[in-house]
């Protein structure tokens, strides 16, 4: 029988539940990097259902595949069409020690939760208070003394990545309209 998680506050959410395939208790989850391969190397995966308060319960992950943009797998327990659909929607977490290592050029969107925002010539736009995942692209929430920018974390805009900031070349006009 799968047990909540105790140690929630070293999850990593990586995507959703977006529905049931077959019906052989597979659901399809669509990560949140657009990468569904990435899933694959998972041993366990942490389902918080309809965002609720207590532990996310961790499943064994029995096999997986990826399908068009999602991983289809499937998770011990879930033997039906039913129970995966009853999984509809449940964010998909990971312990953040099992996530893989990156490359000199990379980074981990949770990484960038606290750190300020500088252009180029030294602005500072603020600090990253949350993101906004999932969309046509990524948004960091930035805020500087109540105000409030929505910034697209696209591979363009972001220049380096240093200890506590992001450098940013941002296109003209882009903090104004967010005025």
């Amino acid at each position: 029988m799968n047990k909540p998680d105790i140690q929630a506050d070293s999850l990593v959410l990586i995507g959703r539940v977006s529905g049931a395939h077959g019906i052989q208790g597979e659901v399809k989850i669509r990560p949140y990097s657009g990468d569904p391969q990435g899933l694959l190397h998972y041993k366990c995966l942490k389902l918080a259902i309809n965002g609720q308060a207590v532990a996310p319960v961790t499943y064994k992950i029995e096999r997986a595949r990826v399908h068009k943009d999602w991983a289809v797998v499937k998770l011990a327990g879930c033997v039906d069409r039913t129970q995966a659909e009853q999984l509809l929607h449940a964010a998909v977490h990971v312990d953040a020690e099992e996530l893989p290592e990156l490359a000199d050029d990379e980074f981990y969107l949770r990484d960038l939760e606290g750190r300020q925002v500088k252009t180029e010539d030294g602005q500072l736009i603020g600090r990253i208070t949350g993101l906004l995942l999932g969309g046509a692209q990524d948004i960091a929430q930035v805020e500087n003394n109540g105000q409030e920018y929505l910034i697209p974390l696209v591979p363009e805009f972001i220049v380096a990545l240093e200890e506590d900031t992001v450098i940013m070349s941002l296109p003209p006009g882009l903090l104004e309209i967010n005025v």
